[in-house]
C-alpha cells in the first residue's frame, strides 16, 4: 500500500511539473492599430460618412485611453480636458488582468455597439480571445480584462450617447437652397447632403461650432472679372499631370465613390479621409516603437483632433453653403466638364480633407516632431502606391492642394481649411496634453 501511494506521488509530481503554465497575452501597438483597421473595414462597409467616422474613432479610442489612465499615472484621465467628460469609476475585479489587453477589448467593446455593424467586430474580438485561450493564456484572466474592458465602455458609451447625435434624426430633411451660387447634388449618385446638423453635437475641446469661424469664402458672382469667376479657371484650366493625378488618387478617400459599370453603378471602396490620418498615425507609432499606452494616446488625441475638426468644418459648409466646382464649371464654362474626383455630397466651403489633415498633421508633429519621415501606406490595399513624405505637415499640404487637382475645391477652401485645422490641433494639444 505504501508502495502504491509512493508510486502515485511520484505521477502527480510528473504531471505537474510537465503542464503547460499559464502565459501572459503579449499585447503590443499593433493589436491597437489592428482595431482600428477592423473598424475601418467595417466603416467601408456601412458607408460611413466621414465626420460619423471621426466620431466612431474618437469614442473608441476614449475607452481604451481610459483603462490605461486607470494604470498609469503618466497617462490622466480626460476627466476635466473634455466637455463634460465624466470621472471615470475603476470597476471591481477581483482576480489578476492584463490593463493593455482590457484597453485593446475596451475599443472592441466601445465600437461595435457604435457601429452599425457591430456583430462583425463581435466577432473578430471573440476569435482573437480564443486565439489566446489556445495560445495559453489563463481563460480567467481573460474573462477580467474582458469584464473590466466591458465596465469602462459602458461608461463612455453612456458618454457618447449625451453628445446629441442621437437627435439628428428628427431634424427636418435639409433641402438645397436652389439660389445661385449655392451648394446643389451632383452626378452619379445626386446624394443627399451628409450631416447637415452635425454642428449641433456636443464638441470635445471646442466652446462653440463657430470659435475657429473662418474667413467667408470668396463670394459667387458669374462675372468674368470677378475673383469668384478666376477660381473657377483655376480648377477648370489646371495641367494635370500624372504626378498631380496620383495625388489626387491617394487623397481621394470618399467612400460615396461610384463606378458606373454600364446599366449598373457600382460603390468603389474607399476609406474616410479621418480612417487615412487614424492609419498614418499608426505608422508614425509602429515607425518610433511606441508602447501601448503611448500608441493609445496618439490615436485617441489625433480622433479627437479629427472629430472637432469636422465639427467646426461641417459648421461653415452649411453657413456659407457654397455651390461645387463641378456645378458652376458647367454652367459658366463647359457643361461637358468633369472633375477628375468625384464630389463628396456637401456644401463646398471649406475644404473638409484640408481641415482635418492640418489637425492631424499639427497633432502627429507635437508627438514625433517637425521632420517625421515616413512612407504612408495606408492605400496599398486599395490599390494604390505608396508616397513618402518629411513631414506630417507636408503630407497635409499635399493633402489639401489633392482637392484642387481633384477639381472638387476651390483655392480658398483649402487654404482656410488648413488654417482652421492647424487651430483645432493646437487648442486640442493645449488641452489634452
Amino acid at each position: 500500500m505504501r508502495k502504491y501511494i509512493y508510486s502515485c506521488l511520484l505521477l502527480f509530481t510528473f504531471f505537474a511539473c510537465t503542464k503547460k503554465a499559464a502565459v501572459s497575452p503579449e499585447i503590443d501597438s499593433r493589436d491597437i492599430s489592428k482595431v482600428i483597421t477592423q473598424m475601418t473595414d467595417v466603416m467601408i462597409h456601412d458607408v460611413s460618412n466621414p465626420p460619423l467616422a471621426a466620431r466612431f474613432f474618437s469614442y473608441t479610442c476614449l475607452a481604451a485611453y481610459e483603462v490605461i489612465a486607470l494604470h498609469d499615472s503618466e497617462f490622466p484621465s480626460m476627466h476635466g480636458k473634455l466637455n463634460d467628460f465624466p470621472k471615470i469609476e475603476k470597476p471591481n475585479i477581483t482576480g489578476e488582468y492584463d490593463h493593455q489587453l482590457a484597453a485593446a477589448l475596451a475599443m472592441y467593446e466601445t465600437a461595435k455597439k457604435l457601429q452599425p455593424s457591430g456583430p462583425r467586430l463581435d466577432t473578430l474580438e471573440k476569435k482573437w480571445l480564443d486565439s489566446l485561450k489556445i495560445a495559453g493564456v489563463d481563460p480567467i484572466q481573460l474573462d477580467n480584462a474582458l469584464a473590466f474592458a466591458q465596465a469602462i465602455s459602458a461608461q463612455i458609451l453612456a458618454y457618447a450617447k449625451a453628445d446629441r447625435y442621437n437627435r439628428i434624426s428628427n431634424y427636418p430633411r435639409y433641402t438645397p437652397l436652389g439660389t445661385e451660387g449655392s451648394w446643389y447634388p451632383t452626378p452619379p449618385g445626386y446624394f443627399a447632403p451628409v450631416e447637415p446638423y452635425f454642428n449641433t453635437i456636443r464638441p470635445f475641446t471646442l466652446d462653440s461650432a463657430a470659435q475657429f469661424k473662418p474667413a467667408p469664402p470668396e463670394p459667387f458672382s458669374a462675372d468674368k472679372k470677378s475673383g469668384f469667376y478666376a477660381q473657377m479657371q483655376e480648377v477648370y484650366a489646371q495641367d494635370l499631370t500624372e504626378e498631380k493625378r496620383a495625388i489626387a488618387a491617394f487623397w481621394d478617400c470618399n467612400p460615396f465613390a461610384l463606378q458606373d459599370n454600364g446599366h449598373l453603378m457600382v460603390g468603389m471602396k474607399k476609406i474616410s479621409p479621418g480612417a487615412h490620418w487614424m492609419g498614418i498615425a499608426g505608422i508614425a507609432c509602429h515607425q518610433s516603437k511606441a508602447s501601448v499606452a503611448k500608441t493609445i494616446q496618439v490615436y485617441t488625441t489625433v480622433a479627437i483632433g479629427l472629430m472637432d475638426g469636422f465639427y467646426c468644418c461641417w459648421d461653415e459648409k452649411y453657413r456659407s453653403n457654397r455651390v461645387r466646382p463641378e456645378t458652376a464649371i458647367r454652367k459658366y464654362i463647359d457643361p461637358k466638364w468633369k472633375p477628375f474626383l468625384q464630389t463628396p455630397p456637401f456644401p463646398e466651403y471649406l475644404s473638409g480633407h484640408s481641415t482635418i489633415s492640418s489637425a492631424a498633421a499639427t497633432i502627429l508633429t507635437h508627438f514625433f516632431g517637425d521632420n517625421f519621415a515616413y512612407t504612408d501606406t495606408v492605400e496599398e490595399r486599395f490599390g494604390l502606391k505608396k508616397r513618402s513624405f518629411t513631414s506630417f505637415k507636408q503630407a497635409a499640404a499635399e493633402a489639401g492642394i489633392s482637392r484642387l487637382y481633384g477639381g472638387i475645391h476651390f483655392i480658398d477652401a483649402i487654404t482656410n481649411g488648413q488654417k482652421q485645422g492647424e487651430k483645432v490641433g493646437e487648442l486640442v494639444i493645449g488641452k489634452v496634453l
